[in-house]
Parts: structure tokens; C-alpha cells; sequence
């Protein structure tokens, strides 16, 4: 058995320890051949050598972590001990995908979506599959604001399926925004994230930011625009065609979408995996398939991806 000491001096204990030492435990719970205790500045641990490596290599980056950034949440401690933890000490100003609101730094917290952001810029047409929580859509909707900032487009289009009212809206009250708020909802919330409201409502008015269901891009053709498809997987094969065909000149297209959460009431009429393999073999076209690492909600959220994945 062998033992090692590691201080903690430059930082906050609290931010390694978490809140009533959340954090702690769950890096014991990674160890199960360690004794790990902590006291103040200091963090020991008694037992396996293997484990004990292994254990410096992972307590020595989440403090280079909090020194850097001067915070650790739970869902990074996690991706610390079980995901690519690591890759998040190398992300710089250069991978600042936008500067949000109230100071907020985007970035790609992930190797997943640092993934979709490097092949961004090789592909004009990006698919981005997995599970909910994984910021697929949020990573696509701020690659599309920059890409508006540095004037590489003049317009970003956002666009879903609205299955819940089966694309007809007509009788819902209200006008067409008002009708469609509630499945587009998603969408907005992350342009709130990213552009001042007032900045936001302008370039609404203006036409330069749009959102729409998937049915109003029929007879488009889509020039210098960014645009998203979000949950994808509620789109049949045909408005799939009818989508990805209004692709025009300097134009980005990002589809996103779970094959897990099909909507539609007859799942077999969900277009996206046929669409997958009808297209996987062309050049310029890229597919990034996210999953249960990715997912940055709460630290909940990838523990019930998983379980529902076991029983399905």
C-alpha cells in the first residue's frame, strides 16, 4: 500500500470538494481501492499504486482546471473521472465559438462538440446525433451566430418540425410567431443565451434571424444562410429531401436530431436514419454522433440516458 499527498494551495478547497462535498464524493466512488480523505488544503489517499497514479494524473488536472477557470461543477468532475476531462484544459480564447450575454463564454465543452465545431469548417453539411443534454443544437445555433458576426453569412435560419400540431396551425389563435412559440421555444432560448433581446428582435424584424417550421422551407432556395434543422428525427423522408434540396450557394446546413425520441405517431415515418444512409457516402458531408459523455445538463440527466438505453 502507498500513500500520497497533494495540496491544494492557490485554490478555493470548496471548488474540489464541491458544495457539502458532493464532489468529493464521487471521486471516492471512482477509486473504490483508495482512502481518500481531505482536510483543508489537502487532499490524501491510501492504497492501490495503480490506482494511485491514476488518481494524481485526474486530482492534478481538475486543479489545473480550477485554477484556470475558478470553477469545477459536478458534470465536470465527472467528466474529469470518467469522460475526456482532460481536452477541457486546452481550450483557449482560439475555441470561444461566442462572447453570450452577461459575460457568458460559449465554448465546446466536449470532444464531441469540439468535434462538430473542427468539422464546421471542412463540411457545408453537418448531421449531429445523439441523446438530449448533449448541446447539439446550442453548439450548431452558436457556430451560426458567429458565422453572422464575421460576416461569413447574412442570415441565420432556424427551423423544426412542429409534429405536435402536425404542421397545421391554422386554427391555433394568434399570429404565425405566437402559434408556433411553443415548439420553436428551444430555439430561442439559446439566441437569448448569445445576442442582447434588443439586438435579437431587431435582426427578427429584419429578417436576418429566422424561425420557422420545417414546412415553410418548401420552395426556398437558401443563399449565404446558416441554417439548423432541429429534431430532425420528426421529419419525414420527403420533407427531409424537400429540406436539405434548398441548400444554395455559401450556405451551412446543421441537421440535429435523437433517433431515440421520435415524436411522430407513427415512428417508422421518421426520415432521419434512412436519410443517414442514403447520404453517408458523400464528400462534404459529416456525421458527429454525440452520446452520454456529451450530455451537459444536469449530472442526472446522463445517469437516465444511460438507464433508459438498458432497458431499451
Amino acid at each position: 500500500m502507498i500513500e500520497k499527498s497533494i495540496s491544494l494551495e492557490g485554490i478555493d478547497p470548496v471548488y474540489l470538494y464541491g458544495v457539502k462535498n458532493s464532489s468529493l464524493e464521487l471521486i471516492r466512488n471512482a477509486f473504490p481501492k483508495l482512502k481518500i480523505t481531505a482536510r483543508g488544503h489537502e487532499i490524501k489517499a491510501a492504497g492501490d499504486k495503480a490506482s494511485m497514479v491514476v488518481f494524481e494524473e485526474k486530482i492534478l488536472s481538475m486543479i489545473a482546471y480550477i485554477q484556470k477557470y475558478n470553477r469545477l461543477t459536478l458534470a465536470e468532475v465527472e467528466e474529469f473521472l470518467y469522460g475526456e476531462g482532460d481536452q477541457m484544459l486546452k481550450t483557449g480564447n482560439e475555441d470561444v465559438l461566442v462572447y453570450g450575454n452577461n459575460g457568458k463564454v460559449i465554448t465546446a465543452r466536449t470532444v464531441n462538440q469540439r468535434k462538430m465545431v473542427s468539422l464546421y469548417g471542412s463540411h457545408d453539411l453537418l448531421f449531429a446525433i445523439g441523446p438530449a443534454g448533449t448541446g447539439k443544437t446550442y453548439t450548431a445555433i452558436a457556430l451560426a451566430v458567429r458565422a453572422l458576426r464575421d460576416r461569413e453569412v447574412k442570415k441565420i435560419i432556424l427551423t423544426r418540425p412542429a409534429v405536435e400540431a402536425g404542421e397545421r396551425l391554422g386554427f391555433l389563435p394568434g399570429d404565425m410567431k405566437e402559434k408556433l412559440d411553443p415548439y420553436l421555444q428551444p430555439l430561442y432560448d439559446a439566441l437569448h443565451d448569445m445576442i442582447p433581446a434588443k439586438k435579437l428582435n431587431q435582426l427578427m424584424e429584419e429578417g436576418i434571424v429566422q424561425i420557422a417550421p420545417i414546412a415553410y422551407m418548401r420552395g426556398r432556395t437558401l443563399d449565404n444562410a446558416f441554417v439548423i434543422l432541429d429534431e430532425a428525427q420528426n421529419a419525414t423522408i420527403s420533407q427531409l429531401k424537400m429540406f436539405l434540396t434548398r441548400m444554395g450557394k455559401n450556405a451551412k446546413f446543421i441537421v440535429t436530431g435523437d433517433i431515440t425520441q421520435i415524436d411522430l405517431p407513427d415512428k417508422k415515418s421518421s426520415g432521419l436514419e434512412k436519410t443517414l444512409h442514403l447520404l453517408k457516402n458523400i464528400e462534404g458531408i459529416a456525421v458527429i454522433f454525440f452520446d452520454e459523455r456529451d450530455i451537459i445538463r444536469h449530472r442526472l440527466v446522463k445517469h437516465i440516458v444511460k438507464a433508459f438505453e438498458k432497458n431499451e
